[in-house]
C-alpha cells in the first residue's frame, strides 16, 4: 500500500514512518509548512522551523523513503489562524487543534494523497481506528496518558477509511525505545508542550495582537458577579474561563474568571463554585455514529479532564449535554466530544454552559 506519512519532525511521526516502511508499505514522508509568523514580527512557529524540516528529512534518508515539504499556509490562515482569532474576539477560547487535524492535516493530506496516487494518509497521533459491523470507530489511544482522540472527533467517516495510526496500540515508552532502538535522530526530541503556532517565548496575547491587529480590544473592567468593579484588564482576548492568575485584581478570595463579555469588554471573575455547570449546548457536532434523539455518554470538555457521565439530546448539528453531576469550567469554544467506552461517537463546540 502506498502511505504518505505526515512528518511533523517530531518522534512519534517518525516511529510511525519507520513501523509502515518495515511493515513492507511504500512510504513518503510529507512535512506541512502551516505558517509563517516571522513575517508578522513573532519569530518562527514551533511547527514549521528548518530544525523540524530537517529532523523529517533525516529520518526519511535513514529510513530509505521520499520525502516532501508541502506549503499549506493558505489552507492554514483559512481553517485555523482566522477561527483561532476569530473566537478570541467573540470571548471563546477556541481549540484550533481540532480543526488543524480534520481541515488541514487529514483534510488536505488527503487531497494530496490523491495526487501522489497514495492509498492512505498515516501520522503519530495516539488514537486508533477499528471496523465494526462495517462502520468505522473512532478509539482512544492504548496510552491514555498520550490518547489524542479528543482532537480527532471532526474525522469523518470517510476520512477515517484512508488513515492509520500506527502508534495506537503503543505507548510512549514503547515508541521512544524503537526510536531508539532504530538510531532515528530524533529518538530524545522533547514533546512539544504548547500550540505549534505559538512562537517560542511568545504569549497567545502577543501572537493574537499581531494577528488581530486594529481589532484587538483595549483594556477594560474586571467585575464581579454583582458587576462591582474589581480592577482592569488589558484586553478581554485570552482570558479563558477557570483562569486563576494574572487577574489582575487584589482579593482576599481565590478568584477564577467566570465569564468573558465582549460586547461590555468585561472579564467577570467569582469563586469556583460558579465554574460548576450542569449543561452545554455544543455547536457543529460532528457524528461518527448515526445517533438517536438522546444517549447517555461520557463527556470530555478539555484535552486532560477526566469524561464525566452524561445524557445528549440530539437535534442534527446541535446537542444539548445534561451531565450527571456538574463539570468545572467548561469553556465556550472548547470541544466537547462524546465517548461510549474507548469509543468517539461525536463532538462538537461548547458554546453556551449553565
Amino acid at each position: 500500500m502506498k502511505v504518505i506519512v505526515a512528518m511533523s519532525g517530531g518522534v512519534d511521526s517518525a516511529v510511525a514512518c519507520a513501523l509502515l516502511a518495515r511493515q513492507g508499505h511504500q512510504v513518503m514522508g510529507v512535512t506541512l509548512h502551516l505558517a509563517d509568523l516571522s513575517r508578522v514580527g513573532l519569530g518562527v512557529s514551533r511547527c514549521c522551523s528548518l530544525d523540524d524540516v530537517a529532523n523529517a528529512r533525516a529520518v526519511c534518508e535513514l529510513l530509505g523513503v521520499p520525502h516532501y515539504v508541502v506549503n499549506m499556509e493558505d489552507a492554514f490562515q483559512r481553517e485555523v489562524l482566522g477561527l483561532f482569532v476569530e473566537g478570541y474576539l467573540a470571548g471563546q477560547t477556541p481549540s484550533p487543534c481540532v480543526r488543524c487535524n480534520s481541515r488541514v492535516k487529514f483534510g488536505e493530506l488527503l487531497r494530496i494523497a490523491e495526487t501522489f496516487g497514495a492509498d492512505a494518509v498515516a501520522s503519530g497521533h495516539y488514537a486508533r481506528v477499528r471496523r465494526e459491523n462495517g462502520q468505522l470507530q473512532l478509539l482512544r489511544g492504548v496510552d491514555r496518558e498520550k490518547d489524542q482522540s479528543y482532537f480527532l472527533f471532526e474525522l469523518t467517516q470517510e476520512q477515517l477509511a484512508r488513515v492509520i495510526f500506527p502508534l495506537g496500540d503503543m505507548t510512549k515508552p514503547q515508541v521512544r525505545a524503537l526510536a531508539a532502538e532504530l538510531s532515528l535522530p530524533n529518538a530524545q526530541k522533547p514533546d512539544s508542550q504548547e500550540v505549534c503556532f505559538v512562537p517560542e517565548g511568545k504569549t497567545y496575547r502577543e501572537v493574537l495582537a499581531k494577528l488581530a491587529g486594529p481589532r484587538l480590544p483595549g483594556p477594560g473592567e474586571v467585575v464581579d458577579e454583582e458587576g462591582h468593579v474589581l480592577g482592569r484588564h488589558p484586553g478581554f482576548v485570552g482570558f479563558t474561563v477557570g483562569q486563576r492568575r494574572g487577574l489582575g485584581v487584589a482579593s482576599g478570595r481565590r478568584l477564577y474568571v467566570v465569564a468573558v463579555k465582549p460586547e461590555e469588554n468585561r472579564v467577570v471573575v467569582g469563586e469556583a463554585g460558579s465554574l460548576a455547570k450542569s449543561w452545554l449546548e455544543v455547536r457543529e457536532v460532528n457524528w461518527l455514529i448515526t445517533p438517536p434523539a438522546s444517549l447517555e455518554v461520557e463527556v470530555q470538555v478539555r484535552s486532560r479532564h477526566r469524561p464525566q457521565a452524561a445524557v445528549v439530546e440530539v437535534n442534527g448539528q446541535l446537542a444539548r449535554v445534561i451531565f450527571r453531576e456538574p463539570v468545572l469550567a467548561p469553556a465556550p469554544g472548547q470541544a466537547a466530544v462524546f465517548y461510549q467506552g474507548e469509543r468517539v461517537v461525536g463532538g462538537g463546540f461548547i458554546s453556551r454552559a449553565w
